[in-house]
């Protein structure tokens, strides 16, 4: 493995920063990307914004001396994308990797595509452009030989970084063709030829590393909070305690006369749904952060808090609870509930309670904003930076085409850094200083007490057993607010894609079905948080599996297998989700095949069954996301004071073809020590409106002394390379509870339906 050069840098400097020894293949306008170009679809990577391009224009560029450099038009916070992404483009240019560099892309995406980086889609809906990038460019270059040495274009072959002549021998370099080449037009259509899989030297191979991590490990990369500009001032800002706050009146006197502080700036709340905007407050500007962090100290602020100055997560918990035991808005109705569950043998009720989670990124949110000559130039680490040019241009009363957005590497992001809130606050703040560069940085606190917060979940299940256990009639009602009420005034029910996360879909093999959605209204900003509605659902559902299973008195893992059913392919429609991950039905179906096995695949590594010491026990849990199946098994040690300990977890997944499954493996190694911090000790809480969790020491998440002792990750090999791409940035996650609590059962009969574990099991 050797380092990758890592070019951050906007796309004109790209161009302008190689020199006049660079030439972009086939040089042109760019075209409008193929969404637009050809008559809209409704499913995946053709229904995002701006859809998808699949250009050499756009993401390769070859120097006179051979140097290849590949765009990466998604943010990177930690999943590797900038790696993947070059491997597939190197790969069908048949590039020498260690001849290759990589830029990040700037916020554009009329000219790269969609740039949303959620949703596990970058490899989803770019695997198959970037191949088509990679191997335009290729024949691009096979046709400049062919043609400088008079010979037909079939007769050569591109080979690491060369092209050749087999039958004479000659062979030209990638740098000796790249002007030839710039001159061709870009081939189209069946011109085009893949690579065969068999072929690949990058995908799907183990032995790449990452194109940053020398950069990352020895500090030499730049993060948003890293940004740097001459004559820089520095932000933080007092923002409303309670959503829907504002301030009344404040007094700056004290906040000027700290040394380094330059300015206090007024923002205004918005009104409520805030969508993305700021939440508004006071602003004190320094020469440097520290004396605005000392200047926001000194500030004397009176606050109206608004319509959310009760809200309490104790009294809200009890209103979850009471409106899970009332029916709800029908969103699935499969066979004859009412009558099966009347006919049932055995009846089983359970609730359970999923707290508000916050994203808590290492990096906290932060952003420097610039004007000059009425054009904005931002740096941020935003995982959206299309969405952040946007609001940046109407709340400055610029011209979208006068905003930048440079997108810096994230330290983390897990939904948080979708929304340009913090970028907006930068915007403005620069605005009220005639344009200076402004930086704003939220501190651990700020973070925790104003995210966009995982939403808080009573989920009610009742099953109808028949004489042998089995179900014959499934209810489950989840009530929570919804991530619509940022962008609509009081929704109260969950949209369809949040119930499509694991609640409609679900694959049982049950006759008789019902889902309902009760109202929930929404009292803090809600909003994506890895896996979103997944987490809450996966925990209900494979709970109450293992619970049915301790009731009909049959092995876990067996009777989760006989409720996922017989190997079947499902239309997720027909079942309720209308969403399906935004993905054609047709093309992704839920394939019980695949959850099975997954759940024998786990449970196989952990050695499922084996005799574990006392206090000891075993966990199994599967769960369908993103289009992709994972199931996780753990072994979990309860000591006699209730100290949990897990010596191993064993996690499947089954993704499909494998790009990048270095990669692939840390996702999955990263989702359960997240998991694992909701497991036993994240938590946001809320009284009279305010957070109540402060730094990582009342909002803890898994740590070294509590993480695995070991952590296997099994790749399930696709059934075919022309399969459709899974999500891996987020699936790993829902499954990674159950299956710890599950085993905390197993261990001491104590079950656990409310998140955190906290003190649960302290005898």
């Amino acid at each position: 493995m050797r380092d990758v050069t890592l070019i951050n840098a906007s796309r004109r400097g790209f161009l302008t920063g190689l020199g006049a020894g660079a030439f972009v293949i086939a040089v042109g306008l760019p075209r409008l990307g193929r969404a637009q170009d050809e008559e809209k679809k409704e499913f995946g990577r053709d229904a995002m914004p701006n859809g998808w391009r699949d250009d050499p224009n756009v993401f390769i560029s070859i120097a006179e001396d051979g140097t290849v450099t590949l765009t990466c038009h998604r943010s990177e916070m930690g999943q590797g994308v900038r790696t993947s992404i070059a491997m597939v483009l190197a790969d069908e240019l048949e590039a020498d990797w260690d001849r290759v560099h990589v830029a990040q892309a700037d916020g554009n995406e009329e000219y790269y595509g969609n740039q949303d980086t959620d949703g596990s889609r970058s490899l989803r809906h770019f695997f198959m452009p970037m191949r088509r990038a990679g191997a335009a460019a290729r024949t691009m270059l096979e046709q400049a030989a062919a043609a400088q040495w008079g010979v037909p274009v079939g007769e050569v072959r591109a080979q690491n970084h060369a092209v050749v002549h087999q039958a004479s021998g000659r062979s030209l370099g990638y740098g000796e063709l790249a002007k030839a080449a710039a001159q061709l037009p870009v081939p189209e259509g069946d011109a085009v030829r893949l690579k065969s899989p068999d072929a690949f030297r990058y995908i799907g191979k183990d032995n790449i590393g990452l194109v940053d991590n020398w950069d990352i490990t020895t500090g030499h990369t730049t993060y948003g909070i890293d940004v740097r500009l001459n004559d820089m001032l520095y932000a933080v800002v007092a923002r409303p305690p309670v959503y829907g706050g504002k301030v009344a009146s404040y007094d700056d006197a004290a906040a000027l006369k700290v040394p380094g502080v330059v300015k206090v700036v007024a923002i205004d709340a918005p009104e409520i749904p805030s969508e993305f905007h700021p939440l508004g407050g006071v602003a004190v500007i320094a020469r440097n952060t520290w004396a605005a962090i000392k200047g926001r100290e000194q500030l004397k602020i009176q606050w109206e808090d608004g319509p959310n100055a009760g809200y309490s997560s104790p009294a809200y918990r009890k209103q979850l609870e009471e409106a899970a035991r009332k029916p709800g808005k029908l969103v699935r109705a499969q066979g004859d509930f009412d009558g099966a569950i009347a006919k049932a043998a055995k009846r089983v009720t359970a609730e359970y309670y999923i707290p508000h989670l916050a994203q808590a990124p290492m990096e906290p949110p932060a952003a420097v904003a610039r004007i000059v000559d009425g054009k904005c130039e931002a740096w941020a680490c935003t995982q959206a930076p299309q969405v952040t040019k946007l609001r940046l241009a109407e709340r400055l009363g610029l011209s979208e085409q006068d905003v930048t957005v440079h997108v810096t590497l994230l330290g983390g992001g897990f939904g948080r850094k979708s929304k340009p809130d913090f970028v907006l606050e930068a915007g403005l703040l620069s605005k009220a200083m005639d344009g200076a560069p402004v930086k704003v940085t939220w501190t651990r606190e700020d973070d925790l007490h104003h995210s966009y917060y995982h939403t808080v979940s009573v989920e009610r299940l009742e099953a109808g057993l028949d004489e042998k256990g089995r179900p014959i009639a499934w209810l489950h009602r989840s009530v929570a607010p919804t991530i619509g009420a940022i962008f609509a005034p009081d929704p109260k029910h969950q949209l369809p894609f949040e119930l499509g996360m694991g609640l409609t879909n679900t694959p049982f093999d049950i006759p008789n079905f019902r889902g309902e959605n009760p109202e929930a209204p929404a009292h803090v900003r809600v909003g994506w948080y890895r896996s979103v509605s997944n987490i809450p659902h996966a925990f209900a559902i494979q709970s109450f599996v293992n619970e049915l299973a301790h009731e009909a008195g049959r092995d876990p893992k067996d009777y989760l297998l006989e409720l996922i059913g017989p190997p079947r392919k499902i239309d997720p429609t027909e079942i309720g989700d209308v969403w399906n991950y935004g993905e054609n039905p047709e093309l992704y179906v839920i394939d019980t095949g695949r959850l099975r096995r997954v759940v024998d695949a786990a449970a196989k590594g952990i050695g499922w069954g084996r005799q574990v010491p006392k206090g000891s026990g075993l966990g199994i849990a599967a769960h369908y996301s993103f289009v992709t199946y994972v199931a996780v098994a753990a072994e979990v040690a309860v000591a006699e004071n209730g100290a949990v300990t897990i010596p191993r977890v064993d996690i499947a997944v089954d993704c499909g073809p494998h790009v990048n499954p270095e990669r692939i493996r840390s996702q999955m190694e990263g989702a359960v020590i997240m998991g694992l911090g909701q497991a036993l000790s994240a938590e946001i809480t809320f009284e009279n409106g305010r957070a109540q969790q402060n730094n990582f020491d009342t909002y803890e998440l898994a740590r070294m002394n509590t993480s695995p002792r070991e952590i296997h990750v099994h790749l399930i090999p696709a059934d075919s390379p022309d399969m459709p791409l899974g999500g891996v940035g987020e699936p790993g996650l829902p499954p990674v509870v159950p299956a710890i609590t599950n085993a905390i059962f197993a261990a001491t009969g104590k079950r656990i339906r409310q998140l955190p574990i906290g003190d649960q099991l302290t005898a």
